[in-house]
């Protein structure tokens, strides 16, 4: 299982439908819009500096 990196859910690596590389690293995400977030913004989500766990950035 691996980690949302926006909104910290749980997803299976194996069937997951979204995902992203950056730096040579796979991220994946429970929804499009998780994905979409991510890939405006990739270094917010790896760098440490989480903008938190909200319902409206889960849509």
């Amino acid at each position: 299982m691996a980690i949302d990196p926006i909104c910290k859910m749980m997803v299976d690596e194996k069937s997951v439908r979204y995902r992203s590389e950056y730096k040579g690293t796979t991220y994946y995400f429970c929804a499009p819009g998780c994905k979409k977030i991510f890939d405006e913004s990739p270094e917010i989500y790896i760098g440490g500096e989480n903008r938190g766990n909200s319902e409206e950035e889960h849509k």
